[in-house]
């Protein structure tokens, strides 16, 4: 009775529409009050759980991405893209979904991603004919894989949640997150034929090695953060942390050098990051103390034994865990999602033999389609606040995207070599 009587303060807090944070937190007094939380690790856990060498990698990799599109190199990284795509049928959506991906590797965040490539992609993508809710729907769902491409703020959080080497996880998502992003690109080109969007593209120009060539030489910087981050970190010369440092530090020196950075610019820069990190601080906080009440009362351990005494079957489970995922994604912030429902559900995995790198990576792709499904969908959200169309418009259209992505997370929980294949 006293864990319920916590499970339903956070249900009814966010019935009510608290800030996530504000609902965890309050949930856990509850438990707090119920007896169920020693009062000393309510305290300790709060404060020593964000005392992580690890999460420092979280603010860097945000104030990264920041200072990313303040330079102009999220442009520079989008124009390649339409160099190397833009001729080809269907070739601008390609581009724009393309361009996402490798802005993913330099924010870590699909909300930075959906930000950045919606203003700047919406007008080019109208200009070639398409409609400015599907052309939305088609960013969120690019961006969407934000937190799939390494390196991602959120498989930090999963990392350290679940006792799995962050340097791995962002080898591991390298191919999941490539087909997640082919899906998106697929979806669109068949979508493009049938509606005949791009009709005004420059398809009858042909590739122009030479105009290629000078984008990619324009895109050097940008090109070379991702290069210094992945490359640092496989090559075991830095951790997460030192990478997300050395990148800060070398997009502050090419903007002073190259004069895309004033005096100014750091300053709000900095602003800016500090109230993103200001929202995903509290969140993390308070869900540890979450996730340290279900493992005292081993409530995963209940789960995992409730499950297989209902079946044995692998596939029945990945199911199970892709439908609680999909609808928690769709519901709850990411956060709280990883840091109390990736341990809950971990034993039940490991009770199968699921290798937890491959867990991890199941779980954060079936919580990414959340980013375009309502009430949450964030993506959606900050699509509707650049294009002026409804959130529920741009979902609609955003529905086969779902839809594949659906199927393509089915197939990579169910086949553990397309997240294992670097091991």
């Amino acid at each position: 009775m006293e864990l319920l009587a916590g499970f339903l303060a956070l249900i009814v807090l966010l019935a009510l529409g608290f800030p996530i944070f504000v609902a965890i937190g309050l949930s856990c007094v509850v438990f707090l009050q119920m007896g169920v939380l020693d009062p000393q690790i309510f305290g300790e856990t709060m404060f020593s759980g964000l005392n992580e060498f690890a999460f420092l990698a979280i603010p860097l990799f945000i104030l990264t991405g920041t200072a990313i599109v303040e330079t102009g190199m999220s442009q520079r990284l989008l124009d390649l893209s339409l160099e190397l795509f833009g001729s080809l049928k269907t070739g601008i959506g390609t581009s724009v979904s393309f361009g996402s991906g490798i802005f993913a590797t330099i924010s870590g965040s699909n909300a930075a991603d959906s930000a950045a490539i919606g203003r700047m992609a919406l007008g080019p993508l109208e200009q070639v004919g398409y409609d400015r809710t599907y052309a939305s729907a088609m960013i969120a769902s690019g961006s969407a894989t934000g937190i799939l491409i390494p390196p991602s703020i959120s498989y930090i959080i999963a990392g350290i949640a679940l006792g799995v080497s962050v340097s791995q996880l962002f080898l591991a998502t390298f191919v999941p997150g490539a087909i997640l992003l082919t899906g998106v690109i697929l979806v669109n080109v068949v979508i493009n034929r049938t509606r005949g969007y791009e009709t005004d593209n420059r398809e009858h120009q042909g590739f122009d090695a030479s105009d290629a060539a000078a984008a990619l030489w324009r895109a050097k910087f940008a090109l070379f953060v991702p290069f210094l981050i992945l490359g640092g970190i496989y090559s075991g010369v830095f951790t997460a942390t030192e990478a997300a440092i050395a990148a800060v530090t070398v997009i502050f020196v090419i903007g002073a050098l190259t004069g895309t950075m004033s005096l100014s610019s750091y300053s709000r820069v900095l602003e800016e990051s500090a109230l993103v990190n200001g929202m995903i601080a509290p969140i993390i906080a308070t869900a540890l103390i979450f996730g340290d009440i279900l493992t005292l009362n081993q409530i995963p351990q209940m789960v995992a034994e409730t499950v297989t005494t209902l079946s044995t079957s692998y596939v029945v489970m990945i199911l199970l865990m892709l439908v609680v995922f999909f609808v928690a994604g769709a519901t709850m912030e990411l956060g709280p999602n990883i840091l109390i429902l990736g341990p809950l559900f971990l034993p039940l995995a490991q009770e199968f033999g699921m290798d937890p790198i491959h867990y991890t990576i199941f779980m954060m792709c079936a919580f990414g389609i959340g980013f375009i499904t309502p009430p949450i969908g964030i993506n959606l959200y900050v699509l509707s606040g650049i294009s002026g169309e409804s959130v529920m418009d741009i979902s609609r259209e955003a529905v086969p995207f779902m839809l594949v992505m659906l199927l393509l997370v089915l197939v990579i929980g169910l086949v553990p070599e397309l997240s294992l294949v670097f091991f």
